[in-house]
């Protein structure tokens, strides 16, 4: 019997429905469908592709400070895993950032000033992982990126991670597992309710995220 929670799948529009705006509010995450089309999957993936052949053409190592994270791919060529501050140096890459849509998400922010991380952080990042036997990184442990802040001797500010799926990501295969309500958590459970990175355990209150291509 599957027992997988489940939840409504949205579709971002121009702005946030009073559902939508509810169910973020006790929950803490939206799933959207079909926010980009197999057309433009395929354009950003030729922009990554460009940028990967850059950098390792000219051995980038960091970028703004920020290191990037190399790997290998099923033949064994090198590929980039991590990329940071993607947009900086790509221009089909900074204009995806440009859709219209992204600032509907932020009242979900309840803050002034909202705006899209470009710059700062590690702005717009790329994640490339192969699953296959024998790969470095085959798994990440229960993590907020809140903590960073703390880090760097900062106050949490209000911040929206959003990730779009380039292709499936089902569970067996390592998809986006989420404690619903933890946006609302207090800061000594944010720190110490688990191992950060290390806590690889199953979560019985966990929801998965299975989304389809292009989501």
């Amino acid at each position: 019997m599957d027992l997988t929670p489940t939840y409504p799948r949205f579709t971002l529009g121009q702005t946030l429905t009073a559902e939508q705006r509810e169910f973020f509010q006790q929950h803490g995450f939206l799933h959207f469908r079909g926010f980009i089309s197999p057309e433009q999957v395929a354009h950003i993936l030729a922009a990554t592709e460009a940028i990967q052949a850059r950098w390792l053409a000219e051995g980038v190592e960091k970028v703004n400070g920020v290191p990037i994270k190399y790997g290998h791919d099923v033949d064994g060529s090198r590929i980039v895993q991590r990329f940071a501050f993607a947009s900086q140096h790509s221009p089909e890459l900074h204009e995806f950032l440009q859709d219209a849509r992204f600032p509907a998400l932020f009242p979900l922010l309840e803050a002034k000033n909202e705006r899209i991380g470009e710059d700062e952080k590690n702005g717009l990042v790329i994640n490339h992982y192969v699953n296959v036997p024998g790969s470095e990184f085959s798994q990440m442990g229960w993590h907020t990126d809140s903590l960073r802040d703390i880090f760097y001797g900062r106050r949490i500010g209000p911040m929206l991670n959003v990730g779009v799926h380039l292709d499936g990501t089902p569970a067996t295969n390592g998809g986006l597992r989420i404690l619903p309500g933890t946006h609302r958590q207090p800061l000594r459970e944010m720190i110490f309710r688990k191992k950060y990175f290390k806590d690889l355990s199953a979560d019985p209150r966990s929801w998965p995220s299975r989304p389809s291509p292009a989501t």
